[in-house]
């Protein structure tokens, strides 16, 4: 069997910022994606914005641009956030891009072709927000029941594709393949609506209503209806009918959605594909609603929350694992950051990060931070760690290619459990005591660090960066896409001798009490601590300026072109800056960032500052970050702007 493996998330509206649920979506894809490259397969990963229809006008209408440069600018919003979430997707596409057109209207042209479109009038209720007719029997009390707003009355003239015609084909595909679309509820939910007859579907809309769009191939008066145009997006991105990639992914693909879009995608687009000609996809994989307070999570309510916001305060893989840990897959999850500091607290510092602490801890205190040999053979207790770590690995695979997320984490978490059971039966600090007794803890200590190696290696699908962390520090300089399940958990893949650092802890608890007492005192609309200045004191805000005393002081967006460290200084990096100009900055972040991490990043600093030198290098400005007591975060636009643009 050939180990291939494509993922995709549904293309995304541009008529709102990222929230948690766009989060939540493209970060399983990518831990999808992630996981299979750690199994040996080749992998694709797609995501992208949907920048056709009715809402982008309205929302470019709204914000007072034109269409195409309202959707630039939310489709950088959205690619700027999944990098700084550590999303490795292979393409981001754009329904505006000109070869998805191309391929758009191919599609078109060959089901119109076969008679399978057609013109009629129809009339019926029409929801803006999910830009589709209803039926009654769809509404909740006569209302959409995303968008809880009763749809508007329409009738038009336009093109149908007939869908009712592969109703029976749909049928008997979800039958014979009782895994196509799952969980086995949603397979449920998609059989039920198949027991009515099936509507032809409406997939145009005027031109001289909606020009924003792109035009049917048979008749240039009107412009593809946007569920038409978007789903084929899994298609065009490999590069169909012809392209390499499609003949290599497309029998893999597996789609991963929300549960609100499931009628598109378990009907709409099997439909569309079995009239082109094109095999169904795999699998589709429906996941639930991140509720607030119970609540659907919703930008018209208010409900909404920005996973930016978030991920400086707790950091990125704690707000990963949280987000799979938490939800059990296509069920509905409640977030509440008081949910996550707790799952932060529990099982990241006090199981994961106490284990990898006390082990490093016991290296350095007893070998002098260098990985020891095996000693006298494997004990019970040995014996019984191993055996549990090989569950753990077994359960794990086998829930993660369910996706069973909470599941395969949970194997894990027994694994690092026993670890620390293991510790506290075996007592190393009284091995250490007895000279006799040194072979004895080579064996215990080597046990412990091989458990960790097996740890990081596991979890850097889903915590990719302390994955990283984690073997720097046992000696291991590797990526984490790069891992391979079968070569990097066995046992003894440790190099004996090598040094090994304890380092900070990986995830520092964080004072529930002190959590909430700020909390309490915060204005309803904050989300998040107040950051402060690097190198500012925290606590009580500076006193007022007046607003002449601020237009003094000139802040510009620049982008670093260059980035080294400086000798002899833990703190200081020396920066080359593009504002229009490129100046030489010193930036006490040399902590928290990696020179060869900066280059191209966008910031901003104070360009007006006195030139001072640091460590004899001038400095002709200050980078501005925040600091929220833990991490320290650069502050840049959130998408790309012209360098030397002034901040007001």
């Amino acid at each position: 069997m050939e180990k291939r493996f494509y993922v995709t998330t549904p293309i995304y509206y541009v008529n709102a910022e990222p929230h948690i649920g766009h989060a939540y979506t493209t970060i399983v894809a990518d831990v999808m994606n992630r996981f299979h490259k750690l199994l040996g397969y080749e992998t694709f990963f797609l995501t992208g914005t949907d920048e056709h229809g009715d809402k982008i006008v309205r929302a470019a209408q709204e914000a007072g641009m034109d269409p195409k440069a309202y959707a630039d600018r939310i489709s950088a919003l959205f690619r700027d956030t999944w990098s700084r979430l550590n999303i490795t997707h292979d393409h981001f596409i754009r329904t505006t891009d000109p070869n998805h057109g191309r391929v758009v209207q191919y599609i078109l042209q060959k089901v119109y072709d076969s008679g399978d479109i057609y013109f009629d009038t129809y009339e019926g209720l029409y929801c803006v927000g999910c830009e589709r007719f209803y039926t009654q029997r769809e509404l909740v009390d006569g209302k959409c029941p995303d968008h809880d707003r009763e749809p508007e009355k329409r009738q038009e003239a336009n093109y149908f594709f007939r869908m009712s015609r592969y109703q029976d084909w749909l049928i008997e595909h979800i039958e014979k393949h009782p895994d196509f679309i799952r969980p086995e509820r949603y397979r449920n939910e998609v059989l039920s609506f198949l027991r009515e007859p099936l509507e032809d579907l409406c997939i145009s809309r005027p031109r001289e209503r909606l020009s924003w769009g792109i035009p049917l191939p048979f008749d240039n008066r009107y412009v593809t209806y946007v569920w038409f145009d978007a789903l084929i997006n899994y298609v065009s991105a490999l590069d169909y009918p012809d392209g390499p990639l499609f003949a290599r992914f497309w029998p893999f693909a597996q789609h991963l959605i929300a549960k609100d879009i499931l009628k598109p995608h378990g009907i709409y687009w099997p439909t569309m594909i079995r009239a082109a000609g094109i095999e169904p996809y795999c699998h589709l994989n429906v996941h639930g609603y991140w509720k607030i307070n119970e609540g659907k999570m919703s930008k018209s309510r208010g409900s909404v929350v920005r996973p930016l916001d978030l991920v400086p305060i707790y950091g990125l893989d704690a707000f990963r694992y949280f987000l799979l840990r938490e939800m059990v897959f296509g069920l509905d999850a409640n977030f509440s950051e008081e949910a996550l500091i707790q799952r932060l607290n529990a099982d990241l510092a006090n199981d994961l990060g106490n284990l990898f602490s006390r082990t490093m801890g016991m290296t350095e205190r007893y070998f002098g931070g260098r990985i020891p040999p095996f000693g006298e053979p494997l004990d019970e207790p040995e014996r019984a760690l191993r055996a549990q770590m090989e569950r753990s690995r077994d359960d794990y695979v086998k829930e993660l290619s369910q996706w069973g997320f909470h599941k395969g984490l949970m194997a894990v978490w027994e694994g690092i459990n026993a670890a620390n059971k293991y510790i506290d039966d075996v007592a190393p600090w009284t091995l250490a005591k007895d000279p006799v007794r040194t072979s004895r803890l080579q064996t215990v200590m080597r046990t412990l660090l091989e458990v960790n190696r097996q740890v990081a290696v596991l979890l850097s699908p889903v915590m990719p960066e302390t994955s990283e962390t984690m073997l720097a520090r046992l000696g291991i300089k590797r990526r984490a896409l790069d891992l391979r399940l079968e070569e990097d958990t066995g046992w003894g893949g440790l190099q004996e001798g090598t040094a090994v650092q304890k380092g900070e802890a990986l995830f520092p608890r964080v004072d529930l009490n002190a959590w909430q007492e700020g909390r309490d005192r915060r204005p309803p609309s904050a989300t998040a601590p107040q950051t402060k200045a690097a190198g500012a004191a925290a606590g009580k805000a500076s006193e007022p300026i007046s607003l002449e005393t601020f237009a003094t002081i000139d802040l510009r967006v620049g982008v670093i072109k260059h980035a080294e460290r400086i000798p002899k200084s833990k703190k200081l990096l020396k920066l080359v800056v593009d504002v229009g100009e490129e100046r030489q900055v010193v930036a006490g972040i040399a902590e928290t960032h990696d020179p060869e991490t900066l280059p191209g990043r966008q910031v901003v600093i104070v360009a007006n500052l006195k030139p001072a030198k640091l460590m004899g290098i001038e400095s002709q400005g200050m980078v501005l970050a925040a600091h929220d007591g833990r991490h320290l975060r650069l502050i840049g636009p959130e998408a790309p702007v012209t360098p030397g643009s002034k901040v007001s």
